[in-house]
């Protein structure tokens, strides 16, 4: 039977050690072994791996990759082998890059697991001894000291100046002071739960002895190996790709039905002639082909590898290329408060006396009083002090004429520090540390100067004002001094009778310019919502500060009690989520996804992990611990919000040149096959040959490749932009029938002209060849961009490579090459006529356009 027990901290350590089965003795080997039988290694839990081979295989579910070898394997058939060929590479190419992706994410729960493979000091059998820490089992009583790492979640019996670091679980980089004391605390948040150390964080200072309640995946860092453990969410972008490819497998199954049906029922009845099989047959799997956006892969690679070089020159790092696009569209974004809107480093911010004004002997005795001049981790109000008065050569100079004769150093029952300094004046008794432990060894106050009583106002008054600013995150040291006599060693009977001076004010600084770039974020219809271990006052009033309007405050706690559901409808209004832990900000991420957004999420500690896999896209810092790398899709090269302004641009400009050329080539594509459909049911032959449309296409496809070098219009940049199918078929369909009345007025005009001629069959084929090329090439020109055409200019390889293909399709109707698609020189009339269609097509297009964006905003 497995033993466990449920918030231990609010039971006695006594207790505790009761409920578990043990003693301060420790357990005994028998016993100890016995329970690893039922509970298991204390190893963060491996899932069966999925192999090399199925990973490969999974790239394959993608309904336009399915498609696509579709598509390869009609061209086969027909005789197309090159074509064949071509796209069975491209798919190849993105099958392997997704298989790589996907491969890689499995360090992340390796890295987890190595961390938490160590050593430990425990105690069984009464004796102290090293064993393993997967070995640890509920009931093991471990020692933990100054540098060692925590091997299982503890309930702490003894604990001596004990520090430790819980960034990898709590986020927040100050070292946590720890007790042995109970708490009353009813779930508790980890950084409240001061008589618990964690699996995975390291002792900063002190020692201690601790009982294992929790090990494995039953730990507070077992639980984000497991969440990490799970299956990688779709992001916005992949479920629209997705929802985009079998939106296209229907279209193109229903054209291919069709177009069969239509070439062997009902041409017969029409035309008064007997059905070709299978000339239907491989007629109607050419339009197949020629609906089929074959380049996409491709092209959006492309896309994505232009807009990942844009980035790496902005100090972003893009390690999974779909997630450009994901980040263009985010239209929401979490991160922690602590060096993205804030420094991330302690500063002093203010000092000031009982007056309320600046003392320069407060910064020249918290010099004086520092350990090791400040300069040491352990230390950072110290160092922070020691940075700001190494600018002030007077308090350095007079500073440098003190001499330090002794020193009673800081812990956690006194909290405080006391050093003994003498010059040639005499000696010096300072004393710095919390308020709460300064103002009681005080019996006077300076005023104007001179010390005076202190009176029990006066310390209620102190105590009110100390309130106030830790209340807006600041952190205070309280100083105190007094007149004593020289000599070699301090007592803590020595701390009494001490005059107080005033107050050390520190802060984690907002950025510099970020409000701007807050409001940057802003303007681009980015929502900012905070995630913080920190408390609600203090995030609301960093928020203040950089000008992030706060409209609701949401609890770690008051998340505890609500569902997925309900949840998800309050993220709307929340701005700040405080207290949370990594669990917390999952289910953050997840509800605000379910609620319709794209969401990015920023962070550096092991404890985002879980967050940063869930959101659409994952940003972290390049000294963000490997766990967290793993995990993100981009890397910044520096921690602030500024560089993701122009991040989320080139992510809008990636994802507006993808939209591009699906736009142009789903139009387009419909509206010829649509065309070629019509046409063939009056016709007495194939509109045009397998061959030419497979040319056709191939041809217009041409200029897509330099869509990723197209500019973007500013005002697209400008909102967040989301897949919406939806939209893509109101615009194929009306753009395509648009494309089609022009198809059949030359399809109308070429049989009038062509009847006389010698071979009217080619000239015909080779008219509506030209037309529809051309359509195809300007209808890219013409809807790149939302603003009349000819006010934004295409980038300079669009342009060449657009009149190029049109230049190369007119090139292989008169040069001898045209006699192996057929194709017969179409005398100087009948490019007139079809010139004369073109101008009128765009005009018409143009006008659609504007009536189209007029309606649909997307």
């Amino acid at each position: 039977m497995k033993i466990e027990i449920s918030q231990p901290w609010n039971l006695s350590a006594n207790q505790t050690l009761k409920d578990l089965g043990t003693s301060k003795s420790g357990l005994s080997h028998h016993e100890a072994t016995k329970r690893l039988q039922i509970h298991g290694h204390n190893d963060i839990e491996r899932v069966s791996r999925r192999s090399g081979f199925s990973i490969f295989l999974s790239q394959y579910k993608n309904p336009l990759i399915l498609i696509l070898i579709g598509v390869s394997i009609t061209s086969f058939l027909i005789g197309d082998r090159l074509g064949s060929g071509i796209i069975l590479v491209m798919i190849a190419v993105n099958s392997l890059m997704g298989f790589i992706q996907e491969f890689r994410s499995e360090k992340a729960v390796e890295l987890l697991r190595r961390k938490a493979s160590l050593k430990s000091r425990v105690i069984r059998n009464g004796q102290e001894e090293t064993i393993h820490a997967v070995d640890l089992v509920p009931g093991d009583v471990v020692k933990i000291s100054q540098g060692s790492v925590v091997p299982a979640d503890l309930r702490l019996i003894v604990a001596k100046n004990l520090a430790i670091d819980e960034s990898v679980i709590t986020g927040e980089s100050f070292p946590s002071e720890k007790t042995a004391e109970t708490l009353k605390i009813k779930k508790g948040i980890p950084q409240e739960l001061k008589n618990v150390a964690f699996m995975g964080t390291n002792v900063e200072t002190g020692d201690g002895f601790g009982v294992v309640f929790a090990t494995a995946s039953n730990t507070e860092f077992g639980k984000t190996a497991l969440a990490l453990k799970s299956a990688e969410p779709e992001t916005e972008f992949q479920t629209g790709t997705r929802k985009f490819g079998n939106f296209l497998a229907i279209l193109i199954l229903s054209l291919v039905v069709f177009i069969f049906i239509v070439n062997i029922w009902l041409k017969p009845i029409f035309l008064h002639s007997e059905s070709n099989v299978l000339e239907a047959l491989l007629f109607s799997l050419a339009l197949a082909i020629g609906i089929t956006p074959e380049l996409l892969p491709i092209i959006i690679t492309i896309n994505l590898s232009q807009g990942a070089m844009l980035m790496s020159k902005k100090h972003v790092i893009v390690k999974k290329l779909m997630s450009i696009e994901d980040l263009g569209n985010a239209d929401v974004l979490c991160t922690d408060k602590t060096g993205t809107i804030t420094e991330g480093k302690i500063f002093l911010e203010d000092y000031f006396n009982y007056d309320g004004k600046q003392d320069s002997k407060l910064l020249l005795y918290g010099l004086l009083s520092n350990t090791d001049e400040g300069q040491t981790a352990a230390h950072p109000l110290e160092a922070a002090l020691a940075r700001a008065v190494e600018t002030r050569k007077e308090i350095v100079t007079e500073a440098e004429g003190f001499e330090k004769t002794d020193e009673l150093p800081f812990d956690f029952e006194r909290k405080r520090n006391s050093v003994l300094v003498q010059n040639k004046e005499g000696a010096l008794l300072i004393s710095k540390g919390a308020t709460e432990h300064i103002l009681p060894i005080c019996t006077s106050l300076l005023i104007n100067g001179d010390p005076t009583l202190l009176l029990e106002g006066q310390r209620r008054l102190l105590r009110e004002r100390f309130i106030q600013l830790s209340g807006r995150g600041l952190r205070i040291l309280a100083v105190a001094v007094k007149n004593t006599e020289a000599k070699k060693k301090l007592s803590k009977e020595d701390e009494n009778g001490l005059t107080f001076l005033g107050f050390l004010v520190f802060s984690d600084r907002p950025k510099h310019a970020i409000q701007e770039t807050v409001q940057g974020l802003e303007d681009l219809g980015v929502q900012i919502k905070i995630l913080t271990g920190d408390n609600e006052y203090v995030a609301k009033y960093i928020c203040d500060q950089v000008g992030i309007k706060v409209k609701n405050i949401v609890t770690g706690e008051s998340i505890d009690t609500l569902s997925d559901e309900e949840l998800a409808s309050l993220t709307a209004e929340a701005t700040i989520f405080a207290k949370v832990t990594p669990e917390h900000k999952l289910r953050i991420v997840k509800a605000i996804k379910a609620a319709g957004h794209t969401v990015a999420f920023m962070g550096d500690g092991a404890n985002d992990a879980p967050a940063l896999k869930a959101a659409d896209v994952g940003i972290c810092v390049d000294t963000a611990v490997d766990i967290a790398k793993e995990a993100a899709d981009v890397i910044i090269l520096r921690k602030g919000l500024d560089v993701l302004i122009e991040a989320v641009k080139d992510g809008r400009r990636t994802f507006g040149n993808s939209m591009k050329y699906i736009f142009a080539t789903s139009s387009a594509n419909f509206g010829n096959m649509f065309s070629l459909a019509g046409a063939s049911l009056f016709l007495r032959f194939i509109p045009l040959l397998p061959a030419q449309v497979i040319l056709l296409n191939l041809l217009s496809d041409v200029p897509s490749l330099a869509v990723s070098t197209d500019n973007v219009d500013s005002e697209y940049l400008k909102k967040p932009k989301h897949w919406d199918i939806h939209a893509i078929g109101r615009f194929m369909i009306p753009f395509g029938l648009i494309s089609s009345i022009f198809d059949f007025l030359t399809f109308f005009l070429l049989l009038y002209a062509t009847s006389r001629l010698a071979d009217p069959r080619g000239m015909f084929r080779t008219g509506w060849f030209i037309e529809s090329l051309a359509t195809e090439i300007f209808v890219l020109y013409l809807i790149r961009t939302r603003r009349p055409f000819w006010q934004s200019r295409p980038s300079n390889l669009l342009i060449i490579l657009g009149l190029g293909s049109l230049v190369a399709g007119l090139a292989l109707v008169y040069l001898p090459i045209s006699k192996v698609f057929q194709f017969v020189a179409p005398p100087v009339n009948i490019l007139a006529i079809i010139a004369l269609l073109l101008l009128a097509y765009l005009c018409l297009s143009e006008a659609a356009k504007r009536i189209y964006y007029k309606k649909i905003n997307i």
